[in-house]
């Protein structure tokens, strides 16, 4: 698959830039949605157990602690190469549709090469189900891995198809996704519809890398957002639910202030510090004061006695 030229790697997650050699701006569209992190603790306790069981040395290694240890170091390791290999397979999958799109847009590709990278991994069967689904559907492609920018909330984006289907303006994001035990293609993540509704409310889309020029985005009346499941058995076609559009975007929205938040409470240092008990004789006028029953007044040296009570967000509860 052909990586954003304006994408940057960062400590801060995917960024774009607005030209080759640029300095990266704003998050990408996934990078905001994967602020909101799910919990994988489970699978991956499943994956290295499953990967222990199922060792062939464990058999040999049983009353062998030193065998027993690399087996549960390379069991540890499951999840991360299961992980690594279905992106790797992702890419490939992806790069096999981009290339279709631009083979029916009149434009260079590597259509043939893509088709056999994935034959070499005995993937064959995705491609052979998304053509079926190209035909079936009737797909008139008009921008392929299209870059996109959005200046008022802050991110950007590549949008793998704009497309019009039975007449209809799509945008179309793919998900390269396994067959489950009922031989049907595996559901996709909910997420996809801040996705696709972060790509519609782009403001620009890229021109020229090189220059740093863009346009207006042309495709933001798009009628239907389609996120497509691809699998080795079956296409499976999901359509975001208009009538919840308005509400994933404005959970997009919120991600992006998180994510703009985080990094700056690490930018304004260390959130807590380690202190010591009080002086000795704070302490013993403390206990005076207790024994008369009147109140010690405030020191004029206590910079939070204003402050907690002037209604500034440090006053606010705070919980736990």
């Amino acid at each position: 698959m052909t990586q954003p030229r304006l994408a940057h790697a960062t400590d801060r997650g995917r960024m774009y830039a607005r030209r080759v050699g640029g300095e990266p701006q704003v998050p990408s569209i996934t990078t905001v949605i994967g602020v909101e992190r799910p919990d994988l603790d489970g699978w991956v306790g499943w994956m290295a157990a499953s990967a222990a069981v199922n060792d062939p040395r464990l058999p040999e290694a049983v009353g062998s602690s030193g065998r027993l240890r690399q087996i549960a170091r390379s069991a540890a390791d499951a999840a991360a190469a299961y992980r690594d290999q279905a992106a790797e397979r992702g890419d490939r999958v992806h790069d096999y549709a981009e290339q279709v799109s631009l083979r029916h847009l009149g434009r260079p590709h590597r259509m043939a090469e893509a088709r056999q990278a994935l034959l070499h991994h005995g993937e064959g069967a995705y491609a052979d189900r998304f053509d079926e689904w190209w035909d079936l559907y009737g797909v008139e492609p008009l921008a392929a891995e299209v870059t996109v920018w959005n200046h008022s909330v802050g991110y950007a984006g590549t949008l793998d198809l704009v497309a019009r289907i039975g007449g209809r303006l799509c945008l179309i994001d793919f998900k390269t996704k396994t067959t489950g035990r009922d031989g049907r293609v595996k559901p996709l993540d909910a997420k996809v519809v801040m996705q696709l509704v972060a790509g519609l409310k782009a403001e620009e889309s890229l021109v020229d890398a090189e220059a740093g020029t863009w346009e207006p985005w042309a495709h933001g009346g798009a009628q239907m957002l389609l996120g497509v499941a691809l699998g080795e058995t079956e296409v499976a076609v999901h359509q975001a639910n208009p009538a919840v559009l308005k509400q994933h975007w404005h959970k997009f929205w919120a991600l992006r202030q998180v994510w703009k938040h985080q990094e700056q409470t690490v930018q304004a240092g260390p959130a807590l510090g380690i202190i010591g008990p009080p002086p000795t004789t704070v302490a013993a006028s403390e206990s005076s004061t207790s024994a008369s029953g009147s109140p010690a007044p405030t020191s004029p040296a206590d910079p939070g006695a204003a402050t907690v009570a002037s209604g500034s967000p440090e006053s606010a509860p705070q919980e736990g």
